[in-house]
């Protein structure tokens, strides 16, 4: 069995299908952020604005929380030293998980090492705890819904997206008195829509179902206090199960999940995810605490991030760039085809500075090729303006432009300093 050999053919495989992953390595600055510096092939040192970073209000270079986590570094170490029942629980994680709790009007919440994790963790405990329950789950759930789903082996019924009649006829099929759990995200990342969380939960109760939400694509953003689309709703007391992420939106690391007590309970217990893992270390969770409580005292900085977003849709619509029309902040630039797709973020990359990932299968369906375009409250009117401007040029097929043509885009990496 030559298995250097088949794994190389399952990579080429993947090449020749235009799905293989290039990785760029992006030198990130606290201080300068959205822009950023990377060595082209030539081994050049040049520079970006990135547009496709989750950090959605650019907390992760909050100087206040850079300082919270060094000074709780200092005081606890650099990690955790174990699981959360080997020495792992410290008052920073309990802390933590009492923020988030109140934050969600939940009775308790369970800190896990992202929200991935939290995801097949908690769907893989509960298919396997609970005899005879059957998933419900929307198509485009995202791939650690899909994961957990599946470790189980439970039934699972698959419902199109956001399609309440074909939900109902599924719920329909199931005896009343055999479990059921409904799982949905709130924000959906590949697409920007936003589920009907309401007739969700009416269905919930019509059919004595369990409801559970990923929230990470909105946790921070929306609602009164930023714990997302539930509050926004006002139905955060109506949803079992919530999911989220400390990685994106609050700009540190790590995922959780917050429900009743006697739910946190019963993950924390049974969870194998959660049981044989090591805890977020202590300092994490002193930064991520900051970062919330932040979030819920500084509106203006989501307000921040909402106009941003307006102003780069407006600015795509004045230069007749194609854009899916969606109630969220994930705007969508189709772009029909794998290969078309790779060949015009590269033009981007290297012709203009603007970093942005090209979706491509598996992450979406065939044929539904895009860019996803990430707009952060730290990006500022002229990097909204040159990524609307480099889009027309390109898309209408000047491959040929110069990013000469945008003085103030033009400097050398190491003439950055301060010019934001």
């Amino acid at each position: 069995m030559e298995y250097q050999q088949l794994f190389t053919d399952q990579l080429n495989r993947l090449k020749d299908e235009g799905t293989y992953r290039y990785f760029l390595e992006v030198n990130k600055s606290a201080q300068h952020f959205p822009r950023f510096t990377y060595q082209d092939e030539q081994g050049n040192s040049q520079y970006a604005i990135n547009w496709c970073s989750n950090d959605y209000l650019g907390l992760s270079s909050e100087e206040s929380l850079i300082s919270k986590l060094g000074f709780a570094a200092h005081r606890s170490g650099t990690g955790s030293g174990g699981t959360r029942n080997i020495s792992g629980t410290t008052n920073y994680h309990k802390e933590l998980e009492r923020t988030l709790a109140d934050w969600h009007r939940k009775e308790g919440a369970l800190l896990f090492n992202g929200a991935y994790q939290a995801n097949v963790t908690t769907l893989q405990t509960l298919g396997r705890q609970l005899p005879g329950l059957v998933f419900f789950s929307d198509e485009r759930n995202h791939a650690s819904i899909i994961e957990g789903i599946r470790g189980c082996r439970n039934e699972k019924k698959i419902f199109a997206h956001n399609d309440m009649e074909q939900l109902e006829e599924l719920l329909k099929q199931v005896p009343a008195e055999q479990p059921k759990l409904i799982v949905f995200e709130s924000v959906y990342s590949m697409s920007g829509t936003i589920a009907p969380v309401n007739a969700i939960i009416a269905l919930a109760r019509k059919y004595n179902a369990l409801t559970y939400v990923d929230e990470v694509h909105a946790v921070g953003l929306y609602g009164k206090t930023g714990a997302g689309i539930l509050e926004q709703e006002n139905v955060q007391s109506s949803i079992d199960i919530v999911n989220g992420t400390l990685s994106k939106a609050i700009g540190v690391f790590g995922g959780y999940i917050a429900a009743s007590s006697v739910l946190i309970d019963f993950i924390r217990s049974f969870g194998r995810g959660f049981i044989f893992t090591t805890s977020l270390p202590p300092a994490i969770c002193a930064a991520a605490n900051t970062s919330i409580q932040l979030i819920q005292r500084e509106e203006q900085r989501r307000r921040q991030f909402f106009s941003n977003v307006a102003y780069l849709r407006q600015s795509l619509y004045e230069n007749g760039v194609d854009f899916k029309l969606n109630p969220s902040h994930i705007t969508i630039i189709p772009v029909a085809g794998a290969d078309r797709c790779r060949e015009l973020a590269r033009q981007l990359l290297e012709k203009q500075g603007i970093y942005l990932q090209p979706i491509n299968s598996p992450t979406v369906p065939v044929g539904e090729e895009c860019l996803r375009v990430i707009c952060t409250a730290r990006h500022l009117p002229k990097h909204i303006h040159h990524l609307a401007l480099s889009l027309k040029k390109l898309l209408h097929g000047d491959y040929q432009t110069d990013r000469q043509e945008f003085p103030s885009f033009a400097l050398a990496a190491g003439d950055c300093e301060g010019q934001d």
